[in-house]
């Protein structure tokens, strides 16, 4: 992923609203969430809310499609693996994080380290 791209992305999800809202749709799967549902869990007014839904297709990390008189929304997830990728691979020192290839699963495997930190071992 360029660098450009993943300012954009950024951009879009810097906001309270548009990320609750990506949160939302990732959760949902493939299938998506109808603009209604959306609006009514993040008990945000249908205007507002498509004020910020614009912002995130136009960004390119959720997608729309009209099913009847709704209109679903869905992350894209293809682009949310590209921006996680280019988190781990250009932003994240590999002693906290690393990308692998399982070329037997034809996928790549995200490893974070010391992922619960000091808290963790403090705690027992």
């Amino acid at each position: 992923m360029e660098l450009q791209k993943a300012l954009i992305l950024f951009d879009a999800l810097s906001q309270e609203t548009r990320l609750k809202a990506f949160r939302l749709l990732v959760q949902a799967g493939p299938e998506g969430l109808a603009a209604g549902v959306l609006s009514d869990v993040l008990g945000i007014p249908h205007n507002t809310l498509s004020f910020h839904l614009s912002h995130l297709a136009n960004a390119g990390i959720i997608a729309s499609r009209k099913e009847g008189r709704s209109v679903i929304y869905s992350a894209n997830f293809d682009i949310t693996r590209d921006l996680i990728g280019f988190i781990v691979k250009d932003c994240c020192s590999a002693e906290f994080a690393s990308i692998r290839e399982d070329k037997k699963a034809g996928c790549s495997i995200i490893e974070l380290a010391n992922f619960c930190g000091s808290t963790a071992k403090n705690s027992t």
